[in-house]
């Protein structure tokens, strides 16, 4: 009898050992549970290399740098999911940011400066959905002559000189610079649009159509999706993002800089497909492109604290991305032969 029960209570122990690998296999299988694994671990050897990365300067300023390239990912990730891109993302930053810098100095008040610039920004992301949506004009042409024209109009407006704005109202530079509670404001906007849109693009009816369209755009059509109205939409939320981040940095540095942003286009998509999107559209997730950021961001901070030059950040992005690129690929590859 005690035998067929110890028998008995290791078949059990058994079972829940299958049971909690097979979890573990699934969590695994979760681009973002796999992402935060890799976050973590990375934290944990930098804190050994440098005894800086926790010091709450080091976090705080990490987290508000990466919350405007945190804005535009989130953008690029319903691009993805569309099965484009929009690579003016930067470009429309730095105008709204310039837009509402030389009307501030020209006597206009800040907050209807803050309006007009970003009804400008909104305009570039209507201009790209109509050419993308209604003339079926290619996404990457599209937007890369956005990106020429944008920051162009940038460059014009400041003569190629940043603006420097002085006076600013508290209420505005708070946004940029403020905390409650010693939590920064801008990053604090940044999650909330992060959950938000999460959310939305996950649970929301009008923005699961964005999966329907990137994962078969006639299937779409015969479903009887507004496909033209749906990439409108899309992009003039991108360049309404790109907007927001233009508009914030400018809270933050009080500067409006032509060359705002430059590189976030790059640094948006790298994020996105590092956090699950893929480039033939139809997957992604806002949580994904949100961890991919933030990786981004730490290991950017590992070469600032352990002293290597930061034009190596290019280099190591472009390696980033290649690779999850690459796994984006041999994933998709192999799912398509077990079909």
């Amino acid at each position: 009898m005690g035998m067929e029960l110890n028998e008995a209570a290791k078949s059990t122990v058994k079972e829940q050992k299958e049971k909690g690998l097979q979890l573990l296999k699934k969590l695994l299988a979760i681009r973002e549970f796999s992402l935060m694994l890799i976050i973590i671990g990375f934290g944990i050897i930098l804190s050994f290399l440098s005894p800086y990365f926790f010091s709450v300067a080091n976090i705080s300023t990490t987290a508000i740098g990466l919350a405007g390239d945190g804005i535009i990912a989130i953008g690029m990730t319903m691009a993805l999911v569309l099965g484009g891109f929009d690579l003016s993302v930067g470009s429309v930053m730095a105008l709204s940011g310039v837009i509402a810098g030389a009307l501030y100095l020209a006597g206009v008040e800040i907050w209807l400066a803050v309006l007009v610039a970003l009804l400008g920004g909104i305009f570039c992301g209507l201009f790209n959905g109509y050419l993308i949506g209604k003339v079926k004009l290619n996404p990457f042409i599209t937007t890369l002559g956005m990106m020429s024209i944008a920051r162009g109009g940038s460059y014009v407006l400041t003569q190629g000189s940043p603006l420097s704005l002085s006076g600013l109202a508290k209420s505005f530079t708070f946004f940029g610079s403020g905390q409650v509670c010693g939590f920064p404001i801008m990053v604090l906007i940044f999650l909330l649009m992060a959950v938000f849109m999460d959310f939305a693009l996950r649970r929301s009816a009008p923005m699961r159509q964005v999966f329907y369209v990137g994962s078969s755009e006639k299937a779409a059509i015969l479903s009887g999706i507004n496909v033209p109205r749906v990439k409108m939409g899309v992009f003039f939320l991108t360049a309404l993002l790109s907007a927001i981040a233009g508009i914030l940095t400018l809270s933050r540095f009080t500067v409006a800089q032509p060359n705002a942003g430059t590189g976030s286009e790059l640094r948006a998509i790298a994020a996105c497909v590092i956090g699950g999107a893929s480039l033939n559209g139809g997957e992604g997730t806002v949580l994904g492109a949100v961890l991919g950021v933030v990786l981004l961001a730490l290991v950017n901070n590992a070469l600032i604290l352990l002293n290597v030059s930061v034009y190596w950040q290019d280099l190591l992005t472009g390696i980033i991305l290649i690779s999850a690129v690459l796994i984006d690929f041999i994933t998709h590859h192999r799912s398509a032969g077990t079909r």
